[in-house]
């Protein structure tokens, strides 16, 4: 019994997560590897409504896995895969919703 439980275990290791030890499959590592974070300053938020708007369009943007707003710092922190948008896009995303940003320096 233990013998199959062995087998079994080690079976659903190679199939489920052994292709991580495979040096061909790097997808899941380059995954993390391209996550960034930015701040980004953004105008016109004058209500308490504002900060939804601004994340919405965040979200929007494919590649953003996170974006948190803050009405009383006037900022958004924005979580990124940086091979699927550029700060650009988050830039552009914001103003498109009527609230220009600019990263923070």
């Amino acid at each position: 019994m233990t013998k199959l439980l062995t087998s079994t275990t080690l079976g659903l290791f190679l199939v489920l997560g052994g292709g991580f030890l495979h040096p061909g499959n790097n997808q899941a590592i380059a995954q993390v590897a391209h996550e960034k974070t930015i701040t980004l300053q953004v105008k016109n938020m004058f209500c308490d409504a504002c900060p939804l708007i601004v994340r919405k369009s965040l979200e929007a943007v494919p590649g953003v896995a996170k974006a948190t707003v803050s009405f009383k710092d006037k900022t958004a922190v924005v979580t990124y895969d940086d091979a699927k948008a550029a700060v650009a896009a988050l830039v552009k995303a914001t103003a498109d919703a009527g609230y220009p940003s600019a990263p923070k320096n």
